[in-house]
């Protein structure tokens, strides 16, 4: 892997980081939620890079500036900040996000394939960015005779690298024979706590909902001490994983506000502020009296076109979106980008998290504070959670809990 400097490395984080909260606070419903949220900006992003990869023109420079912060008035070429956003794909793919339970550490899947129509060659400068920096895999498919059957083989290969928490991210109808090319990501992680909460304490609780009401959920507790930190309006829990020999370290951050409506307020300051998490991350372990965890998990879906369109990113969909670097030859047909399919999996327990996530982009041809030094953290109302690598600071996986009990 060709060196990436250290400076510039932690610049193309800050951007992924930025890219993140800002879909997550898009993601945060306006009215009381009928369900808990989780997805995976990093599954997104790496997505959204490797159609960087293929796009050209305006197309390009739009995804160039949503995803690494690139403007045509900071004097930096585009090639460069593809660059940039390719290096940081590929520190992700062959060293963030590799395997870590034969080392002790997590388990970890992470993977990108793209699938072409077979009677489309992909373009050689493409294909070498997208094996040597994204590693991913390519499949040549039939979507102008077998639609159905492709459809099939991408949800099969999402569904093995997820150890089957992901299934048919494709919906029925969503692959037809104007279908040309799917980017997918798909990731896994299964990481066990330093240490675990003791399943015999769980108890139920009170937990208390936006609308006023309350239910009854299994909470987990400790009384050891914790990584912790308290300030005026917000508490900050982190939770980490086993690490492994390598120099990785896992982190879950529960991010709890005092209001028990708070979590607007805090969702809209993630988004404003992204340095926000690095400013509120406990260092030290401090003595508390309680700890509470709810037990929960969430299983969340959804189509992110307009949610991208709604932060600016519109010209990969328009019949306009210049995607000529993808293929040898595209016979000058049109091929915007037609959806964006997104499904998460999240499940706390005492033991530790179990988490998936995968994104598939369809492109198809035109149709016509202070601290305290003992103090409770009892997350019994709205929180918002992240997982991290802290080493790297590279979020896979934000998501807010509103009612722990909701089914996924």
């Amino acid at each position: 892997m060709a060196a990436v400097g250290a400076a510039a490395m932690r610049l193309s984080i800050a951007h992924q980081t930025r890219f993140a909260l800002c879909l997550a606070a898009a993601l945060s419903p306006s009215s009381p939620p009928s369900n808990n949220t989780v997805f995976s900006p990093l599954s997104l992003h790496v997505a959204l890079s490797l159609l960087a990869a293929g796009s050209g023109g305006a197309a390009r420079d739009q995804l160039l500036a949503a995803l690494g912060g690139w403007g045509a008035g900071d004097g930096e070429p585009a090639e460069a900040a593809a660059e940039s956003l390719h290096a940081l794909a590929e520190q992700v793919a062959h060293l963030v996000m590799a395997d870590g339970s034969v080392a002790g550490g997590p388990r970890i899947e992470f993977a990108d394939a793209v699938f072409v129509d077979k009677m489309l060659k992909l373009n050689p400068d493409f294909q070498e960015i997208a094996v040597g920096k994204y590693k991913a895999e390519t499949h040549s498919v039939d979507f102008r005779k077998k639609a159905a059957e492709a459809s099939s083989q991408v949800n099969s290969w999402v569904e093995k690298v997820t150890s089957g928490l992901i299934k048919g991210l494709l919906p029925p109808g969503s692959v037809d024979q104007g279908t040309t090319l799917i980017l997918a990501n798909a990731l896994y992680f299964k990481g066990a706590w330093t240490k675990k909460f003791d399943a015999s304490k769980t108890r139920d609780s009170e937990f208390h909902l936006l609308d006023g009401s309350s239910v009854q959920a299994p909470f987990m507790s400790s009384r050891e001490d914790q990584y912790m930190a308290s300030y005026n309006n917000l508490k900050v829990l982190k939770l980490p994983y086993q690490q492994g020999s390598d120099k990785r370290q896992f982190s879950m951050y529960i991010l709890l506000p005092e209001a028990q409506d708070g979590i607007w307020s805090l969702v809209e300051m993630l988004r404003s502020e992204p340095e926000f998490l690095d400013k509120h991350i406990p260092v030290r372990k401090i003595p508390v009296r309680k700890i509470k965890v709810p037990k929960f998990k969430i299983s969340y879906g959804f189509e992110a076109s307009k949610l991208l369109k709604d932060l600016g990113l519109e010209l990969p969909f328009s019949p306009e979106a210049d995607l000529s670097e993808f293929f040898y030859s595209s016979m000058g047909q049109k091929m915007p980008v037609s959806s964006i399919f997104h499904k998460s999996f999240f499940e706390v327990n005492e033991g530790g998290t179990q988490a998936a996530a995968a994104s598939a982009i369809i492109v198809r041809k035109m149709i016509p504070y202070r601290r305290r030094m003992t103090i409770d953290f009892v997350a019994n109302h709205p929180f918002t959670f992240m997982i991290r690598e802290d080493t790297t600071g590279v979020v896979m996986f934000v998501g807010h809990v509103f009612n722990p009990l909701l089914a996924p």
